[in-house]
């Protein structure tokens, strides 16, 4: 079965979610990629037309598990499932055959974290003699000391910065206000770069914290290079990247007591479900913790998780 026999309808389709859902231009091409894999499953099968059984179903799953990753079989399966939906809403097809399909479910990577030595190890490895580096130092020990995003970070204001208070105030979605406690050595370290440093570098006009050596906001390329910069100097083998300090900062609150709820108000996580995958590495850490020390299970102790 070729494309074109059904251009109609696809273009139909692109134009809805061009037009009415908005989408992306790279999700629309998503869509489109995916659309072709399916009808090169059809021609394959010389399939003839949109309106396919069961059986055909089931071997066209079977075809998505041998030809494609989980990721892929996932996506392609909500593609078709939207794609027909819309066939069955404009009429031009009885029911959505890919209604009641579920997508397999994916397995769960577990994140990577820094240890507390290793983070400490790269908060130590920046020196404090310059502007500059009085400002990485603030920016690394506020970025693990809040768990910001990178984006909150490099677009902190100093109107979010409450120093008296010790706070960092960010407006979210639908005007929600996410107050942010900063620690003791981050604050420390940030009143330092804002009264001695910054103002020896910042240009005119310039409204945030964290700045670039020409006194413009910090850009996430910017960070992105400070950070491999020192990660280097740290000696760790771990791959350090900038969300690896807001899940080490949510993991260690954890492993710490802090209850979860409260690290997802610390997150800014709008549903708890987020904030959960973090207990699957503190879990993890507290297997690796008993059979470490626990007396009764010396044979364990040797067991890798």
């Amino acid at each position: 079965m070729k494309r074109e026999n059904n251009i109609k309808d696809i273009e139909d389709f692109l134009d809805y979610i061009r037009f009415e859902r908005q989408l992306s231009k790279n999700t629309q091409l998503s869509y489109s990629r995916d659309l072709d894999k399916f009808f090169y499953f059809l021609k394959k099968k010389s399939i003839g037309h949109l309106k396919i059984e069961q059986t055909q179903i089931l071997e066209f799953l079977t075809w998505l598990r041998r030809s494609q990753s989980p990721n892929s079989a996932s996506r392609i399966l909500s593609s078709l499932r939207n794609f027909y939906q819309f066939l069955s809403r404009e009429e031009k097809i009885a029911h959505n055959p890919f209604a009641d399909i579920r997508n397999p479910k994916m397995p769960r990577k577990l994140l990577e974290v820094l240890s507390e030595t290793e983070v400490e190890f790269f908060l130590e490895s920046i020196p404090g003699s310059t502007d500059l580096d009085i400002r990485d130092k603030a920016m690394f020990e506020v970025l693990y000391s809040c768990g910001l995003r990178v984006s909150e970070l490099v677009g902190l204001k100093m109107i979010n910065v409450d120093l008296d208070q010790e706070l960092l105030i960010f407006s979210g979605k639908g005007d929600k206000e996410r107050i942010t406690p900063i620690g003791s050595k981050a604050m420390e370290a940030l009143k330092k770069y804002i009264f001695h440093s910054r103002p020896n570098i910042v240009g005119r006009g310039v409204q945030h914290v964290f700045l670039n050596r020409f006194g413009k906001k910090i850009s996430r390329q910017g960070l992105w290079k400070t950070m491999k910069k020192y990660a280097k100097r740290s000696g760790t083998r771990k791959k350090i990247y900038p969300h690896i300090f807001r899940h080490s900062f949510a993991t260690h609150m954890l492993d710490r007591g802090a209850d979860i709820r409260t690290v997802q108000e610390l997150l800014g996580h709008s549903s708890i479900s987020t904030t959960e995958i973090y207990t699957t590495v503190t879990k993890k850490h507290l297997k690796e913790i008993y059979f470490r020390y626990h007396p009764r299970d010396e044979f364990c102790k040797s067991k890798i998780f």
